[in-house]
């Protein structure tokens, strides 16, 4: 006689180790929340202070990269996900980093041509 238990579609996939997704405490999210808010009122409070056109940037984008490094990591569970992830991550990350020094080296390169544009035609709203 065959064997009663029918071999279903679920038993191959419970031996990979995929469960539920993770759940995380209250207090984590709780406390992350506390974070991007007080970080958002540095980002604000920041913009107070001139640190030159270059300084703000890179301040601003320190303190973006952060608040979504923890939305990715903790939000998102890049934290109990495979490490390669994160490796993609933190790789997508750093070329950005790169894009954007690339960006301001470029923006310094060529303001003095700008400005003298900008001096011999000037912009005016009709």
């Amino acid at each position: 006689m065959a064997d009663s238990k029918a071999p279903s579609s679920h038993d191959s996939q419970d031996s990979h180790g995929h469960g539920l997704a993770h759940t995380t405490p209250v207090w984590l999210l709780v406390g992350i929340l506390l974070a991007l808010l007080f970080l958002t009122v540095v980002t604000v409070g920041v913009t107070a202070l001139d640190f030159g056109a270059d300084g703000n940037l890179i301040i601003a984008m320190v303190i973006a990269t952060i608040k979504a490094g923890l939305v990715v990591t903790f939000f998102m569970h890049l934290a109990w996900d495979k490490r390669f992830n994160a490796l993609a991550f933190a790789a997508g990350v750093l070329f950005l980093i790169l894009f954007l020094a690339m960006v301001v080296a470029d923006r310094g390169e060529y303001k003095p041509y700008v400005d003298r544009y900008g001096e011999k035609y000037p912009f005016k709203l009709k």
